[in-house]
């Protein structure tokens, strides 16, 4: 009896271990190592690179540049060579930061402190295109456009940034706003993390001196 139990153990054993069982692993230890978070910065990245270019076909197929004008024209191309330098910020923010997440995510540890990261980058990525595009093409559209401006902002999807001059100015400031207040929520975050670490390692200490007296 106790042979047959060891060989069904055993032929059980290597059961689980055939492709039937085991075609997920890669997809596991994906999600295990946190690859994943890394890949969301690489494909954020790449969102970057593509937005400038879904404006432009945007705005080429609403048929507005045909009614707008040449003055209305060159206006969105200098306009969309400012949002296209902002995304270029935005792609060098998101690949960059995808090392760090990599680091993080090494950790034992790994979706708070990993969160936090991704929720301090959208703040700063937000920001950024926000203060970019708004002084820019604020300046830009108010300028050449005058009060027509407000056309070209609804053509690009950024309407709540018609302010007319204002915007030059208040585009900054609201995207100093935003990176603050999305930091000061992912710092709160990386606080309770290091909390959650550092009284583990406390703990750990503890025990450890308790062994040795």
């Amino acid at each position: 009896m106790g042979d047959l139990g060891t060989d069904g153990k055993r032929k059980l054993g290597e059961m689980v271990e055939t492709p039937f069982f085991t075609f997920s692993k890669p997809y596991l230890d994906f999600i295990d190592k946190g690859k994943i978070f890394s890949l969301i910065y690489i494909v954020m990245a790449v969102i970057n690179l593509l937005i400038p270019f879904g404006i432009l076909f945007n705005v080429v197929g609403s048929g507005v540049l045909r009614y707008g004008g040449a003055r209305f024209a060159v206006t969105f191309i200098f306009s969309w060579i400012v949002i296209a330098f902002a995304c270029w910020i935005g792609f060098q923010l998101w690949w960059d930061r995808r090392k760090k997440v990599a680091i993080l995510a090494s950790s034992e540890f790994i979706a708070t402190p990993v969160f936090s990261e991704i929720l301090q980058t959208i703040g700063e990525w937000l920001g950024t295109l926000v203060g970019i595009i708004g002084a820019g093409v604020g300046l830009i559209a108010s300028i050449v456009l005058g009060r027509d401006a407000s056309y070209l902002f609804g053509a690009i999807g950024l309407g709540f940034l018609n302010l007319g001059i204002a915007t030059v100015i208040i585009g900054p400031v609201i995207g100093f706003f935003i990176i603050m207040i999305f930091r000061f929520f992912a710092e709160q975050l990386k606080l309770f993390a290091s909390l959650v670490n550092n009284t583990k390692e406390i703990a750990k200490n503890l025990k450890n001196n308790a062994n040795g007296a």
